[in-house]
């Protein structure tokens, strides 16, 4: 069985309340982001950080109470530096300076450091501090982003939205990725990384105003991903067609069609495939037994019954009834075997 990603959990509570502002301090000390913290809970600071190693970069889930940070140049000489930091406020409100620019941030919004260079922050949970404070926070190596560091040095501690745009679409990769990493592989890191890298990079350059900053192959990755990721969110809609896709996109047909071209596969062949794949899912799905197989098929954008049981066959090689009877069969018996299991009696 493949090995899943590398997450460790720092979790404060394990420390005796006294202990856990100071067992805090000692984790940040070990991480790219050493900074001077202040807090009116101290005295018992629970908090919980889960750190997720994708190779090039680093990702940590937050959770505090209330607190104030300052990062001086004495403690940039005693930590890596050499790192930009991304934050994404998840609750409360932050508030990010650096370089004489500052940046509010509530939920869903980003803001950008660079670690090398001072800088102050403050993040409030909500009902005014009571409730814990919340982020997801991404190192990223210089050298990981095609953008020089001069052209980057507009963005430092400023506001980037993550809930429209490719800022959304990477928003909800991190949420996704940080939420659920037992659904990914160690193997899978390394692709996992450039896929946020790239999305990084064309948010960035975006907010550059100019997205030739951006190489071009890192913008053509960018939006693969955007437009894969709005076709799995319209599969049921009956519109869906490669001129709906390249006009949301603000694109050609044509460079729509280049844009698969490099994946070996065109638009409408991948949109075929999404479809069936989740036609395939519910099929096997004893939950859905009762429903009937048009039904599903509908919902997955298969209008048409015959071309449905056509596609379906081309792809499994079997009907979608067999498909479904086999596989709610095998589900019947390791079902009825758990359950002569469990109703073994105990001593």
């Amino acid at each position: 069985m493949d090995a899943l990603l590398n997450r460790q959990i720092f979790d404060t509570t394990y420390a005796p309340p006294r202990d856990r502002f100071g067992a805090w301090l000692d984790m940040l000390a070990h991480t790219p982001a050493l900074m001077r913290i202040r807090t009116e809970h101290a005295d018992d600071f629970v908090a919980r950080a889960e750190f997720l190693d994708l190779g090039p970069i680093q990702l940590i889930r937050h959770r505090y109470p209330s607190l104030d940070g300052i990062r001086t140049r004495k403690l940039i000489q005693r930590s890596e530096a050499d790192y930009y930091l991304l934050a994404l406020t998840l609750t409360g409100t932050g508030i990010a300076d650096q370089d004489g620019q500052r940046g509010v941030c509530r939920p869903g919004d980003f803001t950008f450091y660079d670690c090398a260079r001072p800088q102050e922050l403050s993040h409030r949970g909500d009902d005014n501090g009571r409730e814990p404070a919340s982020s997801i926070v991404v190192f990223v190596p210089y050298d990981a982003l095609p953008l020089s560091h001069r052209r980057l040095a507009p963005l430092f501690a400023g506001r980037m939205s993550g809930t429209e745009g490719v800022g959304a679409l990477l928003a909800n990769y991190l949420i996704q990725l940080t939420g659920n990493p037992e659904q990914y592989h160690a193997v899978d890191a390394e692709r996992l990384a450039g896929i946020g890298l790239d999305l990084l990079s064309t948010m960035l350059g975006r907010h550059l105003f100019s997205t030739d900053a951006v190489p071009t192959e890192v913008r053509r990755r960018a939006l693969l991903t955007q437009v894969r990721a709005h076709i799995r969110q319209h599969l049921g809609d009956v519109t869906l067609s490669p001129q709906h896709i390249a006009d949301v996109h603000h694109i050609s047909v044509r460079s729509l069609h280049r844009l698969f071209e490099a994946e070996e596969t065109t638009v409408a062949a991948y949109i075929r495939d999404q479809r069936l794949e989740r036609c395939r899912r519910d099929l096997a799905d004893p939950a859905l037994r009762d429903q009937p197989i048009q039904a599903i098929a509908g919902r997955w954008g298969f209008r048409d019954k015959a071309h449905f049981s056509r596609a379906f066959r081309a792809a499994h090689e079997e009907t979608p009834q067999a498909y479904r009877a086999q596989r709610l069969e095998q589900a019947r018996i390791v079902n009825t075997a758990a359950s002569l299991v469990n109703s073994e009696p105990t001593y």
